[in-house]
């Protein structure tokens, strides 16, 4: 283990410790998609929503009825693992909110599947074999705001999509080809998560996301070569890890100017264009590790609220003293509390304790041993 840096007394702002004390920051994800879903974070939600007022008002409880093989208790229907085929056409409550149908072999949904649930809130549809879905399937579904349709078969987005709906997941299935007006009447969506699908920039036709006003969508481990140019300007984080984008252009960001979070790590990136990063005034956290950059990303220090940028696991075998802090005063608002570069050719005892002028915490910085 190599010495560490004390910063000299003039410049007392932070030291770097060894790196068997500097452990890695820990990312903060929207979801964890790799996992089922969880009914009773879901409830949680759907009461949260009510309280809040963008739900729905509760109606008086009827009859209570159950599928064969589920569990049925206040708004929740439970048929997860039972092997089913399609969706149960008997016994379900009409006040049905969340149903749950995750982990069964459903091949396909058909047009009246969902006819007696005006009411529905959530509905899981994850890991099953579905293919095809009726055009009009999800049109009794007035109310519905979360659709998870993640890990299946599917070739393409649904149509006709509730208008209501808020959230929709379509993870890891074979869309190649999202179509112009795709998600055209959907004012009310603000998430959508569609990585694992092999997508090329082709596949996202010009006006794919007309309409849509998102906070957060994510096209990961998909085959996007560059920064898709026609996204929604609203989103606040966008995700475009484990795709093969190979550089950032000048003018690949410049209709992105909300984001607040931006993911591009596991991709074959070597080169930032200087200037690509002013059109981002408003970001905290940069994620470009594991990556190919031979050299930190210029204009770093004029990001005024920028606190985390992840880069490690790059090419980078420098360090100058103003890659991350302005020289003069007032120009960053937000201290950085998270600056990574372990994995890099870099010998850390040579940078200059300077560097990190602007950085809040002596914890904040990760170098490590590089190991070819």
């Amino acid at each position: 283990m190599g010495p560490f840096i004390t910063v000299l007394p003039l410049l007392t702002i932070v030291h770097l410790l060894p790196l068997s004390l500097a452990l890695p920051f820990e990312q903060k994800v929207f979801w964890d998609f790799g996992k089922e879903i969880d009914v009773k974070d879901l409830m949680m939600m759907m009461m949260k929503d009510e309280e809040d007022g963008s739900a729905f008002e509760p109606e008086p409880p009827v009859q209570p009825t159950c599928p064969f093989a589920c569990h049925c208790g206040h708004w929740v229907v439970q048929c997860s693992d039972q092997g089913l085929h399609y969706v149960p056409d008997y016994g379900i409550p009409t006040d049905t909110r969340l149903f749950d149908l995750q982990s069964n072999n459903i091949l396909e949904i058909r047009e009246g599947d969902f006819k007696k649930l005006p009411n529905l809130y959530s509905l899981i549809l994850v890991n099953n074999q579905i293919s095809r879905i009726h055009p009009r399937a999800f049109a009794p579904l007035k109310r519905l705001q979360r659709l998870y349709l993640s890990h299946n078969l599917l070739t393409s987005i649904p149509k006709n999509l509730p208008p209501s709906l808020v959230e929709l997941r379509i993870h890891d299935n074979r869309i190649k080809k999202v179509a112009a007006r795709t998600f055209l009447g959907l004012a009310n969506m603000n998430v959508i998560e569609m990585g694992r699908n092999p997508l090329q920039n082709s596949g996202l036709e010009p006006g794919a996301f007309m309409g849509l006003r998102l906070n957060f969508l994510r096209i990961s481990e998909a085959k996007l070569t560059g920064v898709p140019k026609d996204l929604p300007d609203t989103l606040h984080e966008l995700h475009l890890d484990h795709n093969q984008i190979q550089a950032i252009e000048l003018e690949d960001l410049s209709q992105y100017r909300q984001l607040y979070r931006l993911g591009l790590s596991f991709n074959h990136i070597r080169n930032i264009e200087h200037g690509s990063l002013s059109y981002l005034p408003n970001l905290r956290e940069l994620h470009l590790d594991n990556n190919r950059l031979s050299s930190v990303p210029s204009g770093l220090p004029f990001m005024k609220y920028l606190q985390v940028i992840y880069l490690h696991s790059n090419n980078i075998s420098n360090v100058g003293v103003d890659d991350f802090c302005p020289t003069g005063f007032g120009m960053k608002r937000a201290f950085y509390n998270g600056i990574s570069l372990f994995g890099n050719p870099i010998n850390y005892w040579e940078v200059e304790p300077a560097t990190f002028r602007c950085v809040s915490d002596r914890l904040a910085i990760q170098f490590g041993n590089y190991k070819k």
